[in-house]
């Protein structure tokens, strides 16, 4: 990593990219700390506190602590997530829009104009209900049609600008705008939670030599959550394929060897995601509305939904959610593995184009293999996910670690790091070979 950062900073090109990325880093971190007009941030931060984990925590941790600040990114651009997953799962279910996402670069830049006004759209709404909310709640200076439609201004532009500034990332800077846009929000957050860790563990701690035992418990606990993240993330099981040799006039082409790479974890953080939105949802519009403090059997089952009660030894019960939670990650990644992988469409574009997997006749038979195949590989992915997002959930049970990072933030952030580091190498490639040519 550290050898290609710097062989990136001796081509001027790329450096120019990696400074623009940094920039607009620092526009983003600067924007979050600017507050939200018409609001009472200091009652809103009390609030947030006093609400613990609550289907929050994992909210203001994608939003880089702008939510609890109530700045002026405050939705950040979960909106243009949301809109983005919704975009891909009609993509399947309309013809229309697979046609278009078939259709080449024109036709992804046309998907991509419609998910930037559904971005808008999902803004405007959720930006309207916080509003509201918060007026009712006694949360903003003055609960009048001039505030509101102040504060659901800045909140809908706040979140377009962050949209903008992850496309110019995209295009002017190493790429994969949106996802660094959300990973340096996660970031921000880490310095906070691991000196509230600090504090909990080892500051208050009995001894010294209680505090240099939860040191080593913590440190190790997070090597060994990145190591296993990474070989999650890099893991695959590469499909052997052979293609035919054909005569083209007087050429003989063809013949060569090549393979199917599936990703052991295909769907990527895509299934928790999905999961922490249908759990926590009813959760956060409970919290906000104040509702489910109370005994009755309404706020037990929010209870049950929410994460801070799970592994509580104290209270076992709740952790059937957590058992929930499990088989909608796993039910989640084999949903979004069935709509981006197609085993038969993969087969038929083998057989057309003269290849075949050895051992197994073209066609059916081959998609039929993928499928089998992929099963196999997804349901090892989703246990590894499982693992990953329910360590940090077993650790804030038992020993009431209360931090907004966890295994979907390291998912995040070690995805994207990894990613980038390839957009970057493969940057340094494009610009080798166009020296190799021009010369």
């Amino acid at each position: 990593m550290l050898e290609t950062l710097r062989k990136a900073f001796k081509i001027k090109d790329i450096r120019n990219r990696i400074f623009y990325t940094f920039i607009m880093l620092i526009v983003i971190r600067l924007g979050s700390q600017l507050p939200l007009p018409g609001v009472k941030g200091d009652v809103i931060s009390d609030w947030f506190a006093s609400q613990g984990a609550d289907g929050l925590n994992f909210f203001n941790a994608i939003t880089g602590g702008s939510f609890e600040q109530m700045s002026v990114f405050a939705l950040n651009i979960t909106p243009y997530i949301t809109s983005s997953i919704i975009m891909q799962l009609l993509t399947i279910a309309i013809p229309k829009l697979e046609e278009m996402q078939k259709d080449g670069e024109d036709g992804r830049k046309k998907i991509a104009e419609i998910t930037r006004y559904v971005t808008v759209a999902l803004a405007l709404i959720q930006s309207i209900a916080m509003a509201i909310g918060f007026g009712r709640g006694g949360y903003m200076d003055k609960f009048d049609a001039l505030h509101v439609i102040m504060m659901v201004t800045t909140l809908t532009a706040g979140s377009a600008v962050l949209m903008w500034i992850g496309e110019r990332i995209t295009e002017k800077g190493v790429g994969n705008g949106i996802s660094i846009v959300l990973t340096i929000n996660i970031i921000s957050r880490i310095p906070e939670d691991l000196m509230t860790l600090y504090n909990q563990f080892i500051k208050n701690a009995p001894n010294v030599g209680n505090a240099i035992i939860a040191t080593l418990v913590i440190l190790a606990v997070i090597l060994v959550t990145v190591v296993f993240v990474i070989i999650l993330q890099d893991g695959e099981r590469k499909i052997p394929v052979q293609y035919s040799k054909k005569i083209q006039g007087r050429k003989q082409v063809g013949g060569q060897s090549s393979h199917i790479p599936l990703k052991v974890n295909t769907a990527g953080v895509i299934p928790i995601i999905f999961a922490q939105s249908i759990l926590q949802f009813p959760v956060v519009i409970a919290t906000i509305a104040g509702k489910g403090n109370g005994n009755g059997i309404g706020s037990k089952i929010l209870h049950g939904m929410s994460q801070s009660y799970w592994c509580d030894p104290e209270q076992p019960v709740y952790s059937i959610g957590l058992l929930v939670y499990i088989i909608l990650i796993i039910a989640f990644a084999y949903f979004y593995t069935s709509i981006t992988f197609n085993p038969l469409e993969i087969a038929n574009n083998m057989k057309n184009q003269g290849g075949f997997i050895p051992g197994i006749r073209p066609g059916k038979p081959t998609s039929d293999y993928l499928a089998k195949i992929l099963n196999y590989i997804v349901f090892i992915g989703a246990v590894g996910l499982t693992i990953v997002a329910v360590i940090p959930i077993f650790f804030n049970g038992v020993f009431s670690a209360d931090v907004s990072f966890g295994g979907t933030s390291i998912i995040i952030i070690v995805g994207v790091i990894i990613e980038t580091l390839k957009q970057i190498e493969s940057q340094m490639l494009v610009r080798y070979y166009k020296g190799f040519l021009n010369d």
